[in-house]
This record gives structure tokens, C-alpha cells and sequence, in this order.
């Protein structure tokens, strides 16, 4: 569960390392994100030699939250962290490299370019 002011992990090699959300967008009037949503947010925190500078507007995909998520068949999921991937307009991520296990939910959403960069798909 995400929500305005959530300090994420940018699972990435975008050289942003830390984001905060700042609205979510696509859940009309919800407050709360949740695993394959986007979200608006800024950076944190950045490498040195990232593209990205600090306070940038980025659009970004959850692909990890530590709230658990129940699925259709009645199975939870639940990760250790809250993570993102930063991606660009047309949902391409903007990194070349995913770090970390994803969420199935992503298929759904048809982030495929996510789950294929992604070495485990949970």
C-alpha cells in the first residue's frame, strides 16, 4: 500500500536510488497504490553520475510492496521492501537492467519489458 510522501526503492540502473511519491495515478479516486500501479514521485536520492537530477519529476511502476497483496486464487503475496521502476510515457522502462524479484501482477497491467529485464518473476 503506497501512498503520498512513501519513500521507495528505485530497483534499477537509472542511477535514482530513492524516490518519494507524490500522487497515483490510474485508481481514479484512491489513495493507495499497490503491486503493477504508477505513481508520480521525485527523486531523493541520485548517483553522481546519473542522467536524473535530484527533485526530477519521474513516472515509475511498483513492482514490490510490503503490503500483502492477495491474488485471485487466494494466495498472498508479500515482498521485504517497497520498490520501483522508473518508466518513461509510453510504460518503457528508462533503465537497461531490473534488479530483484517482480510481481506477476505486472503481466496484467502489460508491463512486459519489466518481466522480461527481470531475473525472477514472483
Amino acid at each position: 500500500m503506497i501512498q503520498m510522501q512513501t519513500r521507495l526503492k528505485v530497483t534499477d540502473n537509472s542511477g535514482v536510488q530513492e524516490v518519494g511519491c507524490i500522487r497515483v495515478m490510474g485508481r481514479g479516486a484512491s489513495r493507495y497504490a499497490s503491486l503493477g500501479d504508477e505513481i508520480v514521485c521525485s527523486a531523493k536520492q541520485v548517483a553522481p553520475s546519473s542522467p536524473i537530477s535530484k527533485g526530477e519529476l519521474l513516472r515509475a511502476v511498483v513492482v514490490r510492496c510490503s503490503q500483502p497483496v492477495v491474488r485471485p486464487d487466494g494466495t498472498q503475496v508479500r515482498f521485504d521492501d517497497n520498490a520501483v521502476v522508473i518508466v518513461d510515457e509510453t510504460k518503457n522502462p528508462r533503465c537497461t537492467r531490473v534488479f530483484g524479484p517482480v510481481a506477476r501482477e505486472l503481466r496484467v497491467k502489460q508491463y512486459m519489458k519489466i518481466i522480461s529485464l527481470a531475473p525472477e518473476v514472483v
